[in-house]
């Protein structure tokens, strides 16, 4: 058995994260106006994703270039400007508390 190299790691980590990102898979919905940003499913995609996104980051073994990559603050803003977050959600708080501990945390 042999050990997953620092770039191993990090595609597992995205590839976890996108099979359940809402961006990809729900937001040009609600873009459309076929989805509310307060539609039950959606909201329970977007926390599962948290919660998925949260995982991978407190994992160990990413580094802080990989952590650069998975940095969520993009994410989250898109999906706070959409309505589906929001900035004071407690799911919000928690990710980017993860992605910060993990910044401190992680090796170069």
């Amino acid at each position: 058995m042999t050990m997953e190299s620092g770039e191993q790691i990090l595609l597992r980590a995205l590839a976890t994260i996108s099979q359940s990102d809402p961006i990809t898979k729900l937001l040009d919905q609600v873009k459309l106006g076929r989805m509310k940003p307060t539609d039950a499913g959606l909201k329970a995609v977007t926390s599962s994703w948290l919660g998925t996104y949260r995982k991978i980051l407190e994992s160990a073994g990413l580094t802080k270039q990989a952590l650069r990559r998975l940095d969520p603050t993009p994410r989250l803003a898109l999906l706070i400007d959409c309505g589906v977050l929001a900035e004071d959600q407690p799911d919000v708080a928690a990710l980017r508390t993860s992605f910060n501990r993990a910044v401190v945390t992680a090796t170069e």
